[in-house]
């Protein structure tokens, strides 16, 4: 069964990602040919392309797909969804010029802070984590770029960045002295607790310049998702091929490391069942009862 998968912007994370994903799929005959759909909407674009049928498996944050399943905000109807995978967790991270005087992300009350744009994921995991530490700060709803851009040049105190490794990231780290802002000692315990689509993401030093060392940030579950339209035999295929290949997924793309742990984790997310032929692929491989 010929296979498309959906994933973002071209360049974009989940596009990186699904270009990974296809080369280690493409290797089985029974699932070319195998395409990455281009999707600048991202998981809002991909919960309405699978659940019209337009493609088969997609990328998305796991706090778009129980809204998709229960028709919210964004999305118009209820879209049938079903989890196949965990691909990453991307951490969320706040990053200050150098000689900002903010020390931690407490301190960013009263601060000029870019959310995001102003439909984006990114601005809903700005207002959830600030909205759970009590956080009021001076929204600024800008893109990425143009949001880096702003606080190198003073025109906005912080923002919150997207996983990384990602290009724009990158390059902004290299044009100006940036810092990534630490949680102060509990406050990163009460967003993880309080959203179940969030896990503790670890950013290692050196990931990008600038970040001098560890630092522990709330990361997003992302994850590979299908329509139950897909036969059970094809997921199960897609499913024991990324349990195979997860190692080199992650040489294939660093966004990939720690794919092997996840899949020993795997479950419905928060209220998302999983595919009936990827539940049935992880009992047979022994990574769920």
């Amino acid at each position: 069964m010929a296979l498309r998968i959906t994933s973002a912007e071209r360049g974009g994370t989940f596009w990186t990602q699904a270009q990974a994903l296809a080369a280690v799929l493409s290797r089985d005959a029974a699932l070319t040919p195998v395409a990455v759909l281009d999707t600048p909407g991202a998981s809002v674009e991909t919960a309405e392309l699978l659940g019209t049928g337009a493609a088969e498996l997609g990328f998305m944050a796991a706090n778009w797909v129980p809204r998709a399943v229960r028709g919210e905000s964004p999305f118009v109807e209820t879209l049938d969804l079903r989890v196949v995978a965990p691909m990453n967790v991307g951490p969320l991270f706040f990053i200050v010029r150098a000689d900002a005087a903010i020390a931690t992300v407490s301190d960013l009350a009263g601060k000029r802070v870019v959310l995001g744009g102003a439909k984006s994921g990114m601005a809903q995991h700005a207002r959830l984590i600030l909205g759970l530490l009590g956080i009021e700060a001076i929204p600024l709803l800008l893109d990425f770029a143009s949001g880096g851009d702003a606080v190198l040049r003073g025109e906005a105190d912080a923002q919150l960045q997207c996983p990384i490794p990602n290009r724009v990231m990158t390059e902004l780290s290299e044009r100006g002295d940036i810092r990534v802002l630490p949680y102060p000692p509990d406050a990163l315990a009460r967003v993880l607790a309080a959203v179940p689509y969030y896990r503790r993401a670890t950013m290692r030093k050196g990931a990008l310049r600038g970040l001098e060392r560890d630092s522990a940030q709330p990361g997003v579950l992302n994850l590979l998702v299908a329509h139950p339209r897909v036969p059970d035999e094809t997921v199960a295929t897609v499913v024991r091929a990324i349990a195979r290949h997860a190692d080199e997924l992650a040489r294939l793309n660093p966004l990939f490391d720690g794919l092997g742990g996840l899949l020993r984790e795997v479950r419905a997310e928060d209220g998302v069942a999983l595919h009936p032929g990827a539940a049935a692929a992880y009992r047979a491989l022994g990574l769920m009862r």
